[in-house]
């Protein structure tokens, strides 16, 4: 084999490489993106506010008597 016919059947691998290293880039943002979208869901903080557990030091305080 030439070396022309070398250097570009490396070339073309390493365009190709280039190519699925940026496709799989995509992916990800893309992935991280339907992430971010589902965590941000509508919910109702003031639902979460009223259903906060009290703590074990407001349960066992006695009232002054």
């Amino acid at each position: 084999m030439s070396i022309t016919f070398k250097k570009r059947q490396k070339e073309m691998k390493r365009q190709e490489k280039q190519r699925a290293k940026a496709e799989r880039r995509e992916q990800k943002k893309f992935a991280k993106r339907a992430a971010k979208e589902a965590q941000s869901a509508p919910t109702t903080p003031s639902s979460d506010i009223e259903q906060q557990p009290q703590s074990d030091d407001d349960k066992q305080r006695v009232p002054p008597g």
